[in-house]
């Protein structure tokens, strides 16, 4: 389960991108620091009002080879969640033609933002709910501990923000949307080689980032996962090791290669889980998908994100990975389609962006409703 490394997405490869980011009137959603509201972060299936993404393959990046079949991949995942519920795309200006063209007559809105890379996932809001008053919170992307130019995307958060006429909550907490994994319930599961790495946090404790979590998303426990650091871009993200089906069912990702990085670190976090209990005290229920057995050979390098547990829930459906091995691919939809028995399960092609390291939930953040 390899995921965005160094080598085409360091600072040095593309030091020369210095693109103004997304503006927007900063009055139509005023600041303001957590105050005695319960802000709740709600879980990922909990019903959206639509689906975030960023357009944006840049060829310094990526490679002018990727690029192309990033674009695809990136259109066929918002066509995908489209059947489900809205899919805004922000989408920079010399891209925009291509966007428009790769996903046709749908119901994708694309929105004019100039941007660095495409992981919304953690350049976006984080969004919260006090009654019936919602808010964005930004992160203060940081470009994954200035491993890579994010002068765009450091801005996407309070772009998306203003653009729903959201409350832009402020933190000094330096964290990415892919570190974060909520039941909805007031439990989540972080990784503490991203949250706790000195490039983002320096000086946090658990108890600070505890504290803080729960007055911005009404999170009253943390399962910290140790992840691992400096072997990928994200120094371990949570979405690419454990995900909450619902409150009490959590999925973990298992690496069946003895040569990944990834294969003592998930059977760690697996016995963590298996022992953890939730904010009620209960249990959790752990469900495994393995990595898969094999994956086409257009794409593959030890770059390749081949995991199946970066998959997004939307309205109605599961978007998940395809690699192209029979038996793992079945039985990874077998195990989403048993744990969500009331959404369909749209397994698709993304080889473009797992060869960047990435996958669907990293490409996509959800609005809720």
């Amino acid at each position: 389960m390899y995921r965005r490394t160094f080598l085409r997405a360091s600072a040095a490869a593309i030091g020369g991108l210095l693109v103004a980011g997304c503006s927007d009137d900063p009055a139509s959603n005023p600041e303001t620091l957590p105050d005695n509201r319960v802000w709740r972060m709600p879980e990922e299936g909990e019903r959206h009002s639509r689906t975030w993404m960023a357009f944006a393959a840049n060829e310094r990046i990526w490679g002018a080879d990727l690029v192309p079949e990033v674009q695809q991949n990136l259109a066929t995942i918002a066509t995908a969640i489209a059947r489900f519920e809205p899919v805004s795309m922000l989408v920079p200006a010399g891209q925009m033609e291509v966007a428009r063209k790769l996903v046709g007559q749908t119901s994708v809105e694309l929105v004019a933002c100039e941007l660095d890379d495409l992981w919304i996932r953690d350049t976006g809001p984080v969004f919260v709910h006090s009654g019936a008053e919602r808010a964005g919170v930004d992160f203060n992307f940081n470009g994954w501990g200035d491993k890579q130019r994010h002068r765009s995307d450091a801005k996407v958060a309070q772009f998306v923000t203003n653009h729903v006429a959201a409350k832009r909550l402020r933190t000094d907490l330096v964290l990415e949307g892919g570190a974060l994994e909520v039941d909805g319930n007031g439990t989540a599961v972080i990784t503490e080689s991203c949250v706790l790495n000195k490039n983002r946090n320096p000086g946090w404790t658990r108890s600070d980032v505890e504290a803080e979590l729960r007055s911005l998303l009404g999170i009253r426990k943390v399962i910290w996962l140790p992840g691992i650091a400096g072997e990928d871009i994200t120094d371990g993200h949570t979405d690419f090791y454990a995900r909450f089906a619902r409150p009490g069912v959590i999925v973990a990702g298992l690496e069946t290669d003895p040569e990944s990085f990834d294969y003592a670190v998930t059977r760690r976090h697996l016995d963590i889980l298996r022992s953890a209990t939730d904010i009620d005290g209960k249990r959790l229920t752990v469900e495994v998908l393995e990595s898969p057995s094999s994956v086409r050979d257009e794409f593959a390098s030890d770059d390749f994100a081949g995991g199946y547990i970066n998959f997004y829930v939307c309205n109605k459906a599961v978007i998940g990975p395809e690699f192209g091995a029979r038996d793992t691919d079945a039985a990874a939809r077998a195990t989403l389609q048993r744990l969500f028995p009331d959404r369909e399960i749209v397994q698709i092609n993304i080889d473009g962006i797992a060869a960047g390291g990435g996958g669907i939930h990293c490409a996509t953040q959800q609005e809720p409703a």
